[in-house]
This record gives structure tokens, C-alpha cells and sequence, in this order.
């Protein structure tokens, strides 16, 4: 206890006071610095500002709308060909356009096989070539024994054929 003596002693916050001062040192501690608040307040000005364009945008949207609708309701009959055309002369322009692209870029492939520069995918084409070489060969066998049989079936058949 009497170590306790040579202790200072808080006295406890009066019924008035209500810890005033403690409270407006707590916030001055955990407040945000100058630099926080120019940044909150330039975010909030400027928040401001987009919603306010925002709501501009959405308004004169709006107000176009209402204005034009009539005008493409009664000139639709005008506009519906007309869209369908463009949009059938763009497609055309547009296929013809790829097209052209395919034949040039297969063409460049062929020429790059042919002069024996390996383009890519050729080991493909050179292992279906073979594929369908061995085929061939196969089949020109069977049809040599086969056909063989078959004219001596009918020979059998037809002696005097």
C-alpha cells in the first residue's frame, strides 16, 4: 500500500464533465491527417461531379429517345429495307473479303509445300499421302486376287464367256 501512496492518482471524470476532454483527445489521435482529408474530399467532389454527368447522360438519353421514337416509328417502313439491304451488301463484302483471305493463305501454303520449305502441318498431309498410297496398294491387291477368282467363277459359270 505504500507504494501506492507515492503514485498519482487519476481523479474520476465528474458527472458534468462527462470525460470531455478525454474524448476530444481520442479523436484528435485517431483522426485522419491533412493529406487523408484532401484525398476523401477530392474523391468526394469528384464522385459528385460523375454522378451529376451520370444523371445528364441518362436524362438527354431519355429525351432523344422520346423525341426520335416517333420519327423511326413512322419512317420504319423506309429503314427496315434499307437496314436489310446494307446489312446483306456487308455480309456479301464481308464473305467475299474471307474468302479471299482463305485462297491467299492457302494458296501461300501450297506454294511453301511444294518448293519443299515445311509448312506447318505438312508432316500431316505427307502422313495421310502415305495412309492413302498404302490404301491404294492394298486394295489393287485384293482386286488382282479377287478379280482373278471372280473370272474363273465365271468361266465355271459361262464356259464358252
Amino acid at each position: 500500500m505504500a507504494d501506492r501512496q507515492g503514485q498519482t492518482q487519476r481523479n474520476p471524470p465528474r458527472v458534468g464533465d462527462a470525460g470531455s476532454g478525454s474524448f476530444l483527445r481520442k479523436l484528435h489521435e485517431h483522426g485522419p491527417d491533412p493529406n487523408q482529408l484532401v484525398g476523401f474530399l477530392t474523391l468526394l467532389v469528384s464522385g459528385g461531379i460523375l454522378l451529376l454527368l451520370a444523371g445528364l447522360t441518362v436524362t438527354a438519353t431519355v429525351l432523344g429517345l422520346i423525341i426520335v421514337t416517333p420519327v423511326v416509328v413512322v419512317s420504319s417502313p423506309i429503314w427496315v429495307p434499307v437496314g436489310a439491304l446494307v446489312f446483306v451488301f456487308v455480309a456479301g463484302f464481308l464473305s467475299v473479303a474471307g474468302f479471299g483471305a482463305l485462297v491467299l493463305l492457302g494458296s501461300s501454303w501450297l506454294y511453301k509445300y511444294f518448293k519443299g520449305l515445311r509448312p506447318p502441318g505438312s508432316d500431316r498431309v505427307d502422313y495421310a499421302r502415305s495412309r492413302i498410297a498404302d490404301t491404294a496398294s492394298q486394295v489393287k491387291g485384293y482386286a488382282r486376287e479377287y478379280g482373278g477368282y471372280l473370272q474363273a467363277k465365271v468361266k465355271d459359270a459361262a464356259p464358252g464367256a
